[in-house]
């Protein structure tokens, strides 16, 4: 009998990078410079800034300046980041019942939408094209 294990690092990252392909390309055209991680929880530093106190609250985290934000006179910065929380997104998935994949897609393209600063209905939006 094969043995089954929890989804790890580069599983969740396959189905985020999955998700990110089913973006429209007219968004995707604006996101070469938007790199992709899983960690299995966000720092306590992450999270004292977002005012979580538990780690388990945190699935993903959109790192960088909105893409309507940015200034040529900008100082050049770290790459904008999208990072998934592994261990926080399996809890999720084995609480709510949801596919793995429909959970990763969500958060994906909600921090997705945060890297062009759109409104929460522009977010649902896209992810109803996004499937």
């Amino acid at each position: 009998m094969a043995e089954t294990f929890a989804p790890s690092a580069d599983q969740i990252e396959a189905l985020a990078r999955a998700a990110l392909a089913r973006i429209p390309q007219a968004f995707r055209d604006h996101m070469g410079n938007v790199a992709l991680f899983v960690e299995d929880f966000a720092d306590d530093e992450t999270l004292a800034s977002m005012g979580f106190e538990d780690a388990f609250e945190l699935t993903g985290l959109y790192h960088g300046t909105p893409i309507g934000q940015k200034s040529i006179s900008d100082v050049a910065a770290m790459p904008d980041r999208i990072t998934l929380y592994r261990r926080p997104l399996l809890d999720e998935w084995a609480d709510t019942g949801v596919s793995l994949e429909a959970l990763v897609t969500h958060v994906v393209v909600h921090e997705v939408g945060h890297h062009f600063g759109l409104s929460d209905e522009d977010m649902h939006a896209l992810e109803d094209a996004v499937g």
